[in-house]
């Protein structure tokens, strides 16, 4: 049996501590370590925070909805919107040698999870895809 738990937010960066703190006790309820909940919440925070700059090009009146799963086989979170499509194929975080604010998002989501994709298959927007096995 999965465990699911699921919020919807305003695309408003100000609810984006609720998605934090669900998101840390999600990691701390499924038995992740201090250090791997708080890469997993940083994570789910900056994919958030993309879905509001990129998706909905700044507007805060939109939603984010955010789904927890946790199975024997992993910890697995989607992350929806109904903004302008992602395109997977031409993200590229910049060089960790260029030191400055920003672009560091792939980076924190590809280093907390195992698996980082977006469902082609939904019409609308998107549906971003994080898992992180059970270690």
């Amino acid at each position: 049996m999965k465990d699911i738990v699921v919020i919807k937010v305003q695309s408003n960066p100000k609810y984006l501590s609720i998605v934090r703190g669900v998101t840390a006790k999600m990691g701390e309820i499924y038995g992740l370590s201090d250090s791997a909940t708080e890469d997993v919440r940083l994570a789910v925070d900056e994919a958030c925070s993309n879905v509001i700059k990129h998706a909905y090009e700044g507007d805060i009146t939109q939603n984010i909805i955010v789904k927890f799963r946790m199975s024997r086989k992993g910890f697995e979170v989607l992350i929806e919107d109904r903004g302008l499509k992602a395109h997977p194929e031409s993200m590229e975080g910049r060089d960790l040698n260029d030191i400055r604010p920003g672009g560091l998002g792939l980076h924190l989501i590809k280093r907390a999870f195992d698996i980082f994709t977006f469902d082609d298959r939904k019409k609308k927007g998107n549906r971003l895809r994080l898992v992180r096995f059970r270690r």
